[in-house]
């Protein structure tokens, strides 16, 4: 069965840093694009960050720039968002999704997702 899980999310201060995993069982990650994705309560979920089965990453969301980053380690079937400087509008539950090799295609396999809260 195919299955991404996210971890890593928890409570943490204003300022403070996390990084999300985002781990794939069932298949390996070489040929996918991962995007990380965030809905905040009574908002539409919003994408962030996406790195495609080369390498390359694309930023969609302005309010993270210069903050977050994503990263893949495909030795460990494993994709990760670094957050750092982190805000109180940062809370949200973030999910990871995969795609075939491009950012552009369409995503075909979600996480549960993992609550990320900043408070202080």
């Amino acid at each position: 069965q195919l299955q991404l899980v996210e971890s890593g999310g928890g409570l943490v201060q204003p300022g403070g840093s996390l990084r999300l995993s985002c781990a794939a069982s069932g298949f390996t990650l070489d040929h996918y694009a991962i995007g990380w994705f965030r809905q905040a309560p009574g908002k539409e979920r919003e994408e962030i960050l996406c790195i495609s089965s080369n390498g390359g990453s694309t930023n969609y969301a302005d309010s993270v720039k210069g903050r977050f980053t994503i990263s893949r380690d495909n030795a460990k079937n494993t994709v990760y968002l670094q957050m750092n400087s982190l805000k109180p509008e940062d809370t949200a539950v973030y999910s990871c999704a995969a795609a075939p090799l491009r950012c552009e295609f369409e995503y075909d396999n979600w996480g549960q997702g993992t609550q990320v809260t900043v408070s202080s």
